[in-house]
């Protein structure tokens, strides 16, 4: 699966930065497929490890906040491997036609 996640926390100041950079460590650090965007962060793996992931993800964000604002769209598909590269590379050939 491929899970694409924001997460903020809320009541801590205008930036997020810290927070965020956090959460991207925690993924950054599992191991597991990644990238990192200007609106999201996307992991790819099995579901209960990537839902570990981002659930420490959101538990840095959210050090020192009474709470933590989560947006999450998941693709689910069996025996699909290296999608984080491989849906922007068919996109990208159908792009140069």
């Amino acid at each position: 699966m491929i899970v694409a996640f924001s997460v903020s926390p809320l009541g801590t100041g205008e930036s997020v930065a810290p927070a965020v950079a956090r959460a991207v460590r925690v993924v950054r650090e599992s191991g597991l497929p990644n990238e990192t965007t200007a609106m999201f962060t996307s992991v790819e793996g099995e579901w209960d490890e990537v839902m570990d992931v981002v659930k420490r993800a959101v538990q840095a964000a959210g050090e020192g906040a009474h709470r933590v604002s989560l947006t999450l769209k998941a693709d689910i598909r069996e025996g699909m491997t290296d999608g984080l590269t491989s849906k922007v590379e068919h996109l990208e050939h159908e792009l140069s036609e």
